[in-house]
């Protein structure tokens, strides 16, 4: 079973140190990181990286499971932003054995994207994860997907709504839906059994 995270579709900027493993390409850019966006988000970034809100929202609130999932999922959502701010919601009577809801949106300067994450503590020691990346490209989504989505596997949904899975990782998805004169981007990764490395 695999324990880590998936590299592909994780956040703006390559992971760096423990469990590289855990993805680092899944929040991707603000637009799929396509060079001109991620060119304008590192303009805006700060010298700084901001202080990382959510995981030190959930350990006031008693999880500890999942909380490095946490930390290392919400540290790439916000990598390369100006700021970000926080939704929770939690199982208050038992918060480290229930599942883990957070809504971050995250402000990029010329860009903004809104990210989910939700972990799910198992009986084996093992956490659920579920974690979406939502954001508006200004580009059609036929470009977005000739450029960035060669090889994928695609299934429409609707005649405006498309999602491409890549080959062997049925547990990430990127949606394109268009919106024109832009589209709509939803990057997704699912995963089951994940346990921090050690």
């Amino acid at each position: 079973m695999n324990k880590y995270l998936s590299e592909r579709n994780f956040g703006l900027y390559p992971a760096i140190g423990h469990n590289r493993r855990m993805s680092s390409n899944f929040f991707a850019g603000a637009v799929l990181a396509l060079a001109s966006t991620a060119a304008a988000a590192q303009a805006v970034a700060p010298s700084r990286p901001p202080q990382n809100l959510l995981p030190e929202a959930a350990a006031s609130v008693g999880v500890k499971r999942c909380l490095p999932a946490i930390s290392r999922l919400s540290a790439l959502a916000i990598a390369g932003s100006r700021s970000h701010d926080i939704l929770m919601d939690w199982d208050h009577a038992n918060p480290d054995a229930g599942p883990f809801f957070s809504l971050l949106g995250v402000d990029f300067g010329t860009q903004s994207a809104a990210a989910t994450i939700t972990v799910i503590p198992q009986s084996d020691g093992s956490c659920t994860l579920s974690a979406e990346r939502i954001s508006v490209a200004p580009y059609t989504c036929q470009s977005i997907a000739q450029v960035e989505l060669k090889g994928y596997k695609v299934a429409q949904l609707l005649p405006n709504f498309h999602v491409y899975t890549p080959a062997g990782m049925p547990g990430e998805s990127v949606s394109l839906i268009d919106s024109p004169p832009s589209c709509l981007v939803i990057r997704r990764h699912v995963q089951y059994g994940w346990k921090a490395q050690r």
